[in-house]
């Protein structure tokens, strides 16, 4: 193979893009990775990791508030706006750098540039203005371009008073008071961090309740918890226009025929994503889009069996962790291994506001729509002494089971630190695991996980605690 001539290129550096890559070399195949922009994606630079250490610091300032609880005291208690931002964006380059380590580690040679194909083993790579550099040849080409916010009409960001994810992680000064169009997981994490810091939000949902893909028990704990901490949240709504003015931006919202108008300092669109599948040579392919995104088989590939796509450029859930997984599995595909086709009822998902909301398979109601006979547990955090103990008594771990089978249909959680207890019903839910096996498991005490084992318990009319 001459130098441009690869067992594998991999378009796009994201979490699954890199991810495909280092598979690819592990597994003794030659890779090119192409990426235009930043190793990371927009995950590890201007996503999932810089937005989490912007709410680590809103979750300290908003103890910091609270120290009399805990039998202590502080005077001045302020906040430099710079130097949060700051942290944050050394955050994301250091593990930006971190990939670039990784990549050199394989053998993986990385191509600054935009890919896209070129005929039936070729990439041909741009730069930024869309000059040639080069065409690369391959035998397999893995697609992971990703996605970008959804832009509404009417609701164009300027980048100044009305702001994409980018914008809102690197705010110049914090706003009084802010507006949010809607409450999917980017929504509610950038409400939740700002509301936090002391800015008077209002959420704009045009679903019925916030968090729409998350249990309806708990999208309702959620926003009556988001309502105590002094948040606006407006459902069954839909921003239909903004004026700006020098220093305010006026929305209007309609809500059920009624309209009102609410004046911001400043307006976040978290209103979904689009795929990044334009300019990438599908036109002269058989790869086919459903709603802007590639579809794909079990094992990735799209209808041309040598090119593979993973990630947000394909069907939902839009996850990071989702992508990763996919980079494997087309990874594996390539090198001939036999691969299980990714098993989506096993996909967690997680938000990291305040409080933390994570879940795993069917919620209740869809597992009723399902024709599952369903048993279903609760526990609450105040009911929990290592809850209580910490201060965190607002919460429930919610489980759904199959009442014939004992199978694990589903579980939904929100308190403090739950994107992490919700590995162990992944666990669980991975091993098939059933009522028996979760309740005769032994969790450690005092744990928030004893939460867990007494959900269950509690699915079964045998909880200890309640």
């Amino acid at each position: 193979m001459t130098n441009n001539s690869y067992d594998v290129v991999v378009i796009g550096g994201g979490p699954g893009g890199y991810v495909a890559a280092i598979r690819c070399a592990q597994l003794g195949q030659k890779v090119a990775l192409v990426e235009e922009q930043h190793l990371g994606g927009i995950c590890l630079n201007w996503g999932c990791i810089p937005t989490k250490a912007l709410l680590r610091v809103s979750e300290v300032y908003h103890t910091l508030q609270h120290l009399d609880e805990y039998g202590l005291s502080a005077k001045g208690v302020s906040f430099d706006l710079k130097k949060i931002v700051k942290r944050s964006r050394d955050v994301a380059a250091k593990l930006s750098g971190g990939i670039g380590h990784l990549m050199k580690k394989h053998k993986i040679e990385v191509i600054d540039g935009r890919g896209m194909l070129n005929g039936k083993n070729t990439v041909k790579v741009t730069n930024s203005k869309g000059k040639k550099l080069k065409d690369i040849t391959a035998k397999n080409i893995i697609l992971a371009t990703g996605a970008r916010a959804r832009i509404l009409p009417g609701l164009e960001p300027d980048g100044k008073q009305v702001l994409t994810y980018k914008e809102a992680m690197v705010p110049e000064s914090m706003p009084k008071s802010l507006l949010v169009i809607g409450s999917g997981a980017i929504g509610i994490e950038f409400a939740s961090f700002y509301q936090n810091m002391g800015v008077q939000v209002t959420v704009v949902e045009l679903m019925d309740r916030i968090l729409p893909v998350e249990d309806a028990e708990i999208s309702k704990l959620a926003k009556r918890q988001f309502e105590d901490q002094g948040m606006n949240i407006i459902t069954g709504a839909s921003v239909t226009g903004i004026k700006k003015s020098a220093k305010q931006v006026t929305a209007e919202i309609d809500k059920g025929g009624k309209t009102q108008q609410i004046k911001v300092d400043r307006v976040i669109v978290a209103a979904g994503i689009v795929a990044n599948s334009e300019k990438l040579g599908l036109e002269a392919t058989n790869i086919e889009l459903e709603r802007g995104h590639v579809v794909t088989n079990g094992h990735c590939q799209t209808a041309e069996p040598h090119v593979y796509a993973i990630g947000d450029l394909t069907g939902g859930p839009w996850l990071a962790h989702k992508a990763s997984h996919e980079g494997v599995i087309a990874a594996e595909h390539i090198a001939g291994h036999k691969v299980h086709p990714m098993d989506k009822s096993t996909i967690p998902g997680c938000t990291y506001c305040r409080p933390q909301i994570a879940s795993v398979g069917l919620t209740e109601q869809a597992a009723i729509d399902a024709g599952h006979e369903v048993k279903v547990g609760r526990f609450p955090f105040s009911a929990n002494g290592k809850a209580i103990a910490m201060g965190e008594t607002d919460g429930l771990v919610k489980t759904v089971f199959d009442a014939t089978t004992g199978e694990l249909l589903g579980a939904h959680l929100i308190g403090a630190e739950v994107t992490e207890m919700i590995n162990g019903f992944l666990v669980g839910k991975t091993l098939e695991a059933t009522e028996l096996d979760l309740m005769h498991t032994i969790f450690p005490h005092p744990t928030l996980s004893e939460m867990m084992h007494e959900s269950v318990l509690d699915a079964f009319a045998k909880a200890l605690h309640i």
